[in-house]
């Protein structure tokens, strides 16, 4: 596996989130998508969601980070503080990540299968039996630029 990190979900204020904890670990962002950055169609976000975050990332120290997004359209009305959790592995062979995905899903809900995206060759969303949020991802040869 290349790492491991936090990732989290905002209702509509992963940005001040963000802001609030470059504030106490300090650094800076690496990485700063708006839905709008994903072309006409915004990943299926409403027109008022658009300039919502996509995706930000915070690294910490010795490839440690924290990496979230704001939920938006339809989605958020099912956010709570309690389901806004996953666990983010990259892992380093889309056999490894189908195997990942297959071992920690079993038993659990699946929210996204894997499946190519914008910015992975290989990339799936669910919880595992015990209720804990996984996110993985194989990049692959994917370059995803704005």
């Amino acid at each position: 596996m290349q790492f491991m990190t936090v990732y989290l979900n905002f209702k509509g204020d992963a940005e001040e989130a963000f802001e609030f904890y470059r504030s106490v670990f300090g650094g800076e962002f690496d990485g700063v998508l708006r839905f709008r950055d994903f072309g006409e169609d915004a990943m299926g976000a409403p027109e008022a969601d658009r300039d919502k975050i996509a995706h930000i990332s915070l690294p910490l120290t010795n490839g440690i980070g924290l990496m979230a997004s704001d939920v938006v359209g339809p989605d958020a009305d099912a956010f709570n503080a309690g389901n806004n959790v996953y666990i983010y592995l990259e892992a380093e062979s889309g056999s490894e990540a189908e195997h990942l995905f297959e071992g920690l899903s079993a038993g659990g809900s699946v929210e996204m299968p894997p499946q190519p995206t914008e910015w992975a060759e290989m990339y799936s969303v669910f919880r595992d039996r015990f209720g804990v949020g996984w996110m993985i991802s194989f990049t692959g040869d994917v370059e995803f630029s704005l």
